[in-house]
């Protein structure tokens, strides 16, 4: 058994966080902080001036030179982005410790296709961006961020920022253990893609994968009469997801389920997936899993079938300790 020494001074290797969040992550940056004794929230005064630009106050800024920091970001839209950007800049450059941006979801990317001279690639540009933040007295900035959607994005990172790549998937693995049906799961990919990406976090359930054509090839497992769920990491209109459903069901699937890192769902075209009045139940999802790293979704979908939030929280407090 461990001696009480060597009890004192594991936990005196765990950091003290001071946790700063944006305006869209303060109920995700409240269950982080519930997680752990370890991570204090913080607050910062998020104003504009009356043209328009933001008027920014960091509380405490006095207080936590010498601390590690944390900074809690949402860049669900452009519009958002630069006044996050100010104070993540700044709080390096505060005398702190050790600074670690959690950017749950890199949004920047998901749509490009690099074919021709002109095209520009954002995802570089935003990965740029962070890469020159400031670094903190502790050494470079900390980058933590969930399920990156092309995974050559990793690369465009420079040295200057140590990005931490997590993933939603153990938050999935945990809750199909928990259905009555858990033996009966099979997972589904939507295309090469996403079973790269997954599949071998998911190796001990039988898959199923679709080629672009929407054709279901058995790889492991059959999905008739099973609980088949797709797994892809990030949802836009959810159209190929509902292709998917379709042709699972047509093999003979006895329920469809879905799970995505990140419901992002512009223009709510999650309402796709709720239940309507009279509409046909094989058409329909029986869950539909969704993490919190896109935070005005989760406040759209509160409480609306078949959906379901498995919170980031524990990972990310988790990962304030590395």
């Amino acid at each position: 058994m461990e001696d009480k020494r060597e009890i004192k001074a594991k936990k005196s290797q765990k950091k003290q966080v001071h946790l700063f969040y944006c305006v869209e992550c303060e109920e995700l940056a409240r269950k982080v902080a519930a997680q752990s004794d370890l991570i204090t929230l913080q607050s910062i005064n998020w104003r504009n001036f009356a043209d328009g630009w933001p008027n920014l106050y960091i509380n405490s800024a006095h207080d936590i030179r010498g601390q590690h920091v944390a900074f809690l970001a949402s860049f669900s839209s452009p519009g958002v982005i630069f006044e996050q950007i100010s104070v993540i800049y700044a709080l390096p450059r505060l005398f702190v410790a050790s600074f670690t941006l959690v950017l749950p979801f890199f949004p920047t990317g998901s749509f490009e296709r690099m074919e021709e001279e002109g095209d520009v690639a954002t995802a570089f540009t935003m990965a740029r961006i962070l890469s020159n933040i400031p670094t903190s007295r502790g050494g470079p900035t900390s980058l933590v961020i969930y399920d990156i959607h092309a995974l050559q994005e990793r690369f465009y990172f420079s040295d200057h920022v140590l990005p931490l790549f997590e993933t939603g998937i153990p938050l999935l693995k945990q809750r199909l253990h928990q259905l009555p049906d858990a033996n009966n799961i099979v997972i589904a990919f939507p295309d090469d893609g996403a079973w790269k990406r997954f599949h071998k976090m998911l190796d001990h359930f039988p898959t199923v994968r679709e080629g672009d054509k929407r054709i279901v090839r058995i790889k492991e497992g059959n999905p008739a009469g099973c609980h088949v769920v797709i797994v892809d990491d990030l949802v836009q209109s959810g159209g190929t997801l509902i292709e998917c459903q379709k042709v699972l069901a047509a093999h003979g699937a006895a329920k469809v389920s879905a799970y995505v890192t990140h419901g992002v769902f512009p223009k709510g075209s999650w309402e796709r997936f709720t239940l309507k009045n009279g509409e046909n139940m094989e058409n329909a999802f029986a869950n539909f899993w969704i993490t919190d790293s896109c935070p005005l979704t989760v406040k759209a979908i509160a409480n609306k079938a078949p959906f379901e939030v498995l919170s980031l929280a524990g990972s990310i407090a988790d990962a304030l300790q590395i």
